[in-house]
């Protein structure tokens, strides 16, 4: 994606500090890695918003603002990777994440699962515990590869652009 492109999509320090729900942030947006586009800052952002995705908890963009305030990676990224989670993929998800939980307690599935959000407020109380535990688990790999593939794919694209800078460069005679 060209630069210009990257430029207007994401928001500068002083349009941030203007909106009135942030001014409680003060200067924590002063952070120039908060918006900044490099490896660190966007692998950690990527990391950081699949893992709070995987949390069932509500607030998620607020957790992972916060959290990439204080961990100084790219706010916007990590904001719209916790959008991984949405109505339609929450289900499978979580449920994928309660089994995971409930494999690692060795325990069985105490009662059988419905799609609906009755039953998940209703059967919350029994299953509170698979659930955070698989939730975390799986959280936690999502985020270690998504880390990863970000960190491999950036140091790719630098080798790939090197490597073509290197030969549109006039080669001298020996």
């Amino acid at each position: 994606m060209p630069r210009k492109l990257i430029r207007r999509l994401l928001p500068d320090a002083s349009t941030l500090r203007a909106r009135r729900e942030l001014r409680f942030l003060g200067r924590l947006l002063d952070d120039p890695y908060l918006l900044h586009l490099n490896r660190r800052s966007v692998a950690g952002a990527c990391a950081l918003g699949l893992f709070v995705a995987f949390i069932p908890a509500p607030g998620q963009m607020a957790i992972a603002a916060l959290l990439a305030i204080l961990l100084r990676v790219n706010l916007i990224i990590s904001v719209a990777m916790v959008w991984t989670t949405n109505p339609i993929t929450m289900p499978p998800i979580y449920y994928f994440c309660y089994r995971v939980g409930t494999m690692l307690l060795g325990t069985k599935e105490r009662v059988p699962f419905q799609l609906t959000l009755e039953w998940f407020w209703h059967e919350l109380g029994s299953i509170w515990q698979p659930l955070l535990l698989g939730c975390l688990v799986v959280g936690t790999i999502v985020a270690a590869l998504a880390f990863l593939t970000v960190h491999l794919l950036w140091r790719l694209f630098v080798i790939r652009a090197y490597q073509q800078r290197r030969q549109r460069r006039p080669r001298s005679p020996d």
